[in-house]
């Protein structure tokens, strides 16, 4: 019996690794499966001896934390206290009641912005730690990386099977789409059609667009972390290792798709037929100038991203375009 416990279920990524085990189809009859999908008024992860009952009640064998307080460069900046302190009182109640119910297999999912602002690119496994991270998300990543250390001291110190996926730019449907606090990829998507619909002669985008960014379709992810939870075990010998030939407790998820800032808003634009003018603000922050991830790691395991980025961006904005229930939307 595979209990799965997703944490976050209704955000972005939570949602479509539900789509992804929905879709399994399971030959072997002798297996069954019950996913917990709890929203977060039904469970708040936040409250340890809440989360502890609710372990003790329904034991899951499988848990996928999913869950976390995400946001682009601007809520990063205006929100450090809630980025660390609600990403980490929720890894830490999944993670340490995880191990106090021995669930068998645990799956943390952090964020390429763990590695330093100037790490060799493309970034390997190894540049953890090595150097300082990038200012305006500094608080987010302390927080993913607080628990990628906590999975990889318990499995160490007391046997916990854990592992970690540390994906990179993540779009799709279900994204966070608000003017200011979203992600790059999902505020052009709003701003070029707002901006279509509206007719406007310019649209205004931050920085200078010069920075290179890598981005990866969410049901990809998805579907290496089922690949994952299947595939990898830490402490097999023949999972992957560093360079001193030490086991390897998280992987890069990436994909091929690296593009810089300014052509990705000029792709965005340019499907859903806007034809106005970009203007660039290089008074607000650019970032990391380059975060590529080395997924050869990944690639040895068995699995690789299918969806490239024009197609994942267009079926992103069919999404949205439910979603908004835009009715002038021409792509």
């Amino acid at each position: 019996m595979q209990k799965i416990f997703i944490a976050g279920s209704n955000g972005m990524v939570g949602s479509a690794i539900k789509k992804a085990y929905c879709n399994i189809n399971i030959e072997d009859v002798s297996i069954r499966r019950e996913i917990f999908c709890p929203t977060r008024k039904e469970l708040d992860l936040t409250n340890f001896s809440l989360l502890d009952n609710w372990f003790a009640k329904n034991k899951p064998n499988i848990v996928i934390n999913a869950a976390a307080k995400v946001g682009g460069i601007l809520a990063n900046k205006k929100y450090p206290y809630e980025f660390i302190l609600e990403n980490l009182k929720i890894q830490n109640n999944l993670i340490e009641l995880s191990n106090k119910h021995k669930v068998s297999k645990f799956l943390f999912l952090g964020s390429s912005c763990i590695y330093p602002k100037y790490a060799q690119q493309p970034i390997l496994e190894e540049s953890l730690l090595s150097g300082s991270l990038e200012e305006t998300n500094q608080f987010y990543a302390i927080a993913k990386i607080a628990g990628i250390k906590l999975c990889e001291s318990l499995s160490k110190q007391y046997g916990f099977n854990a592992i970690c996926l540390m994906p990179t730019n993540l779009y799709g449907p279900g994204d966070n789409y608000h003017t200011l606090n979203s992600h790059v990829l999902p505020s052009f998507i709003r701003k070029f059609i707002t901006a279509k619909n509206n007719d406007d002669e310019n649209v205004i985008c931050w920085g200078t667009g010069t920075p290179l960014r890598e981005f990866l379709f969410v049901d990809d992810l998805a579907e290496a972390c089922l690949f994952a939870i299947e595939n990898w075990d830490p402490n097999k010998q023949s999972a992957p290792k560093d360079k001193k030939g030490n086991s390897l407790y998280w992987l890069n998820v990436g994909s091929e798709e690296e593009i810089s800032i300014s052509n990705l808003a000029n792709l965005v634009a340019e499907i859903v037929d806007y034809r106005g003018e970009i203007i660039w603000d290089n008074t607000k922050p650019d970032g990391t100038p380059r975060k590529k991830l080395n997924t050869s790691r990944m690639k040895k395991l068995g699995w690789e991203a299918k969806v490239n980025l024009y197609d994942g961006i267009k079926k992103t904005i069919e999404s949205f375009k439910t979603e908004f229930k835009y009715k002038k939307l021409r792509i």
